[in-house]
C-alpha cells in the first residue's frame, strides 16, 4: 500500500480566475515520469469553482472522464449536446472516446468542489458517450466496462466499517472525515494505491465518505 497526503498534491488551476486544482498524478507542468498512472487511472484532481469560474471549452479523446460532485453544482455542456448539471451524489461520466470537445462551470451562486478522474479505455477511439447516475445508492458499484473498473462509493458512519474491494489495482480516495485502513489513518484529499489487495477492510474514525476504484490487470 503507498499512500500519498492532500498536500503532496500538484498544485494546479487559475486562483485569480476562481478556479483551485490538485492533483494526484503528474499533470501539466508538473510532469513526474514516476507518477504517470495507477492502474487504468491516469488523474485523481480536486477542483474548486468559484461561483461564475469554470473551463472554457477543451477537447479530450481516449480517455473516460468520471467526476464526483463534493458541494455545489456543476453545469456539464459538450460537443455531442448533452447539458445537464452535476450535483453531490450524482456520478458523471464521459467516454472521450476518439475526441469530445466540453465546457465546466459553476453557475450557481455558491461554491463547486468536485473531483475529477480519469481513466484510460481498454480500446481507444470509437464515438463518445455520455452518462449520468443521479443520487447514487451507497454501495452501489459503478461500472466503467471500457475502462475495466468499478466505482464503489461509501459514505460511512463513525465507526462504520467497509470492505476494500479485491483486485489488482485498488485506489482509495477520502473525499471527506477519516477513515483508518489496515492501520493506516487517511484524511480529506489523501489517497491510497493498493496492488493486489486482498482482505482489506477501512473504519470510519469520524463520518467520512471515500471513493475506491476496483481495477482489472493492465
Amino acid at each position: 500500500m503507498d499512500v500519498h497526503r492532500a498536500d503532496e498534491r500538484y498544485p494546479g488551476g487559475d486562483p485569480a480566475a476562481g478556479i483551485t486544482s490538485r492533483h494526484a498524478f503528474s499533470f501539466g507542468p508538473h510532469y513526474d515520469p514516476d507518477n504517470l498512472r495507477f492502474g487504468a487511472l491516469l488523474a485523481c484532481n480536486e477542483e474548486r469553482l468559484a461561483p461564475g469560474a469554470g473551463f472554457d471549452e477543451h477537447p479530450h479523446s481516449h480517455t473516460e472522464i468520471v467526476t464526483w460532485v463534493v458541494e455545489g453544482e456543476l453545469t456539464h455542456r459538450d460537443s455531442t449536446g448533452h447539458e445537464t448539471v452535476v450535483r453531490a451524489g450524482d456520478v458523471q461520466r464521459l467516454s472521450a472516446a476518439g475526441g469530445v470537445r466540453h465546457v465546466e462551470r459553476n453557475d450557481a451562486a455558491v461554491p463547486l468542489a468536485f473531483v475529477q478522474m480519469w481513466l484510460a479505455p481498454l480500446d481507444p477511439g470509437g464515438d463518445p458517450a455520455y452518462e449520468i447516475v443521479r443520487g447514487i445508492a451507497d454501495s452501489t458499484p459503478y461500472a466503467v466496462p471500457e475502462a475495466g473498473a468499478m466505482l464503489h462509493v461509501r459514505r460511512l458512519t463513525t465507526g462504520e466499517r467497509t470492505a476494500v474491494p479485491d483486485g489488482a489495482y485498488v485506489y482509495v480516495h477520502v473525499v471527506r472525515g477519516e477513515v483508518d485502513l489496515d492501520g493506516e489513518r487517511l484524511g480529506p484529499g489523501d489517497a491510497a494505491r493498493v496492488t493486489d489487495a486482498e482482505g482489506m477492510t477501512a473504519v470510519a474514525v469520524t463520518p467520512a465518505e471515500v471513493l475506491m476504484w476496483e481495477m482489472a490487470p493492465e
